[in-house]
This record gives C-alpha cells, structure tokens and sequence, in this order.
C-alpha cells in the first residue's frame, strides 16, 4: 500500500482551548491518535500543525510533525499541504486524513477501510458504524449518512451526510466517523473547490464533494471513537482510556 495518513491539528478550539495538547493520562491527546494510527501499520503518520508546540509534542514522543501555514481554512487543507511538504515527488497516491480529536480511534478500522481504498475505484473513502443511541438521532454534534444499510466489514455509497436524523424513517442510523481517504489528485482538486452551498448549509465538509459530483464510500465498522470537543468529552474519553 503507498497510503500516507495525515492527521491535521491546531490550537484554536473554542470550546476546548489548547485541544491538541489535552493531558490523557500524561500523554497529549495529538499523540495518543498519532499511536492509534501508527498502530493499524498502513505506512507513515505525519502531524499536519499549526505551531511549535504540537511539533514539539508530537516529536518529542518519536512522531514526525511538519509545519503548515496557519491561516489554511480547513483541516483538509492543512492535510494536502503537509502531503505537498512531506513527499513532493508524488511517492504516496492514497491518503487518509485521521481527525486529531478521536484518542481512541479503533486502528482496526482504520486498516479495513485503508484495505478498501487499495482494491477499489472511487474518489473518496469514510467510515461509519451503526448507532444505538436514539439520542444520536437529534444531536446535531453526531453527523448521520444516507446509505444503504450493509453489514459490517461492508462498503457502501454515501448519498449525504447531514447533522439531522436521515433517513428520517429508517430504522438504522449510522454514526459517521471522521476518517477521510482520498485518492491524491481527488485531494488536490477538492481543496481547489470553493466552500459549497450544501457544505456551509450543514457545516460539513465532506458535502463539497458530492455536490462536485464526487463518489464517497462507507466502511462499515463495529466501534465509534470518542470524539474530543469539550470538557466533557475529555473526562469520557480518559474513562474509557483509562478501563
């Protein structure tokens, strides 16, 4: 596999300050994705940062970390340009863009979707799982797909992700999970793409690219990372560390 992951990080979270650099049991929460995406062994893990201090941590605990501008837009962004810095030459054709704020991202998963973009022919990949919470289905924090519904270790196509509960009778609900892989030049031309109608509508990146006429796979997986957003989420994900 020639797959580079890319995990983007900054400092400027609102309701978590200095959430990169959140203390999990005396490691940062940046270096704890960084070893859960290490750990699922699809070829090297960079940090994409926006300062000092997350490459300072994150190569200080043996990662690497390369620097990009801070005043890039997105975390997509930032993913392509540490790709462009890291390796110039074109060497790594996939890459998966791992959210900086999933500490314990399954590193099983990650490997079966990296899996999935080796054999198949598609623009972009993602993950999902099937949720069990019915809360899940009014809180607009969890990002809900409109897709078939397939069983576990499948692959299916993604018609739209949206923060309301779709499809608005189905019986299954499925949780998306903030793993993106992209083929190189599907990354180049998205970040070429200027923020969509339906993407500022729901806040989600990710419906840039279906309304360019993209394809978006799903990876159905067994487990939803914690996400990191909160004071609150940081004390759930420590427990769940921590057990």
């Amino acid at each position: 596999m020639t797959i580079l992951t890319v995990i983007p990080a900054r400092m400027a979270a609102v309701r978590l300050p200095n959430k990169p650099l959140a203390d999990i049991h005396g490691i940062p929460m940046i270096v704890r994705v960084m070893q859960q995406a290490m750990a699922a062994n699809i070829g090297p893990v960079i940090v994409a940062c926006d300062g000092e201090a997350i490459k300072e941590a994150v190569e200080a605990h043996g990662g690497v970390a390369v620097m990009t501008d801070p005043e890039l837009p997105s975390g997509t962004d930032r993913v392509h340009a540490a790709a462009e810095i890291f390796d110039p030459k074109g060497a790594y054709q996939l890459i998966i863009n791992v959210q900086g704020d999933q500490p314990n991202l399954n590193p099983d998963d990650l490997k079966m979707m990296a899996t999935f973009m080796s054999e198949s022919d598609h623009d972009m990949t993602t993950i999902a799982a099937k949720s069990l919470d019915e809360g899940d289905r009014t809180n607009i924090n969890v990002v809900k797909i409109a897709m078939k519904s397939v069983p576990i270790g499948s692959k299916t196509q993604a018609h739209y992700f949206s923060r309301s509960s779709i499809p608005s009778e189905g019986k299954d609900l499925y949780h998306h999970i903030g793993v993106y892989g992209y083929k190189r030049d599907v990354l180049k031309r998205f970040v070429s793409l200027k923020p969509s109608y339906l993407e500022q509508s729901e806040r989600l990146e990710q419906l840039r690219a279906l309304e360019d006429g993209m394809r978006i796979d799903v990876v159905v997986v067994n487990s939803i990372p914690q996400s990191v957003d909160t004071p609150e989420d940081l004390e759930k994900v420590k427990k769940l560390i921590a057990a």
